[in-house]
């Protein structure tokens, strides 16, 4: 083979390169078709979406200085099954066997409410659906 053969090749091959990179960069971002959290969430788990198994805790990452109902399928999660650490802001919350509200396989429904105990008043809620395998 000739050396412009050669060259056409590698530049075929670069080019191929560079569209699969900018086509995994537009279409492949973790944000894309999700609506971002409220700004007040610094995080959730499990993520909307998901697909996890039946230990799976649910996580609320607040601010210090907030407190969260969590709600699952439309029913409270009482507050004394809810973990806090007011150090960090954390709730969770995992299904037990002597809980009113267990997992089942299925899609859930998680919603929560906040509000802030301390300084100006601040209130709002989010919620998001998740599958249990």
């Amino acid at each position: 083979m000739s050396d412009r053969r050669y060259l056409f090749i590698f530049l075929a091959l670069g080019l191929a390169v560079v569209a699969v990179a900018v086509v995994a960069f537009l279409f492949g971002s973790p944000q894309t078709g999700r609506e971002p959290l409220p700004s007040v969430l610094e995080e959730i788990a499990p993520l909307p979406g998901s697909q996890v198994p039946l230990q799976t805790p649910i996580e609320v990452d607040m601010p210090v200085g907030y407190r969260v109902e969590i709600w699952v399928d439309g029913f409270r999660v009482p507050d004394s099954e809810v973990r806090f650490v007011e150090g960090t802001g954390v709730h969770s919350w995992a299904p037990a066997r002597s809980s009113v509200i267990v997992w089942s396989p299925g899609p859930h429904t998680v919603s929560l409410r906040w509000r802030k105990v301390s300084g100006l008043p601040d209130e709002g809620q989010y919620s998001w659906d998740f599958r249990v395998f």
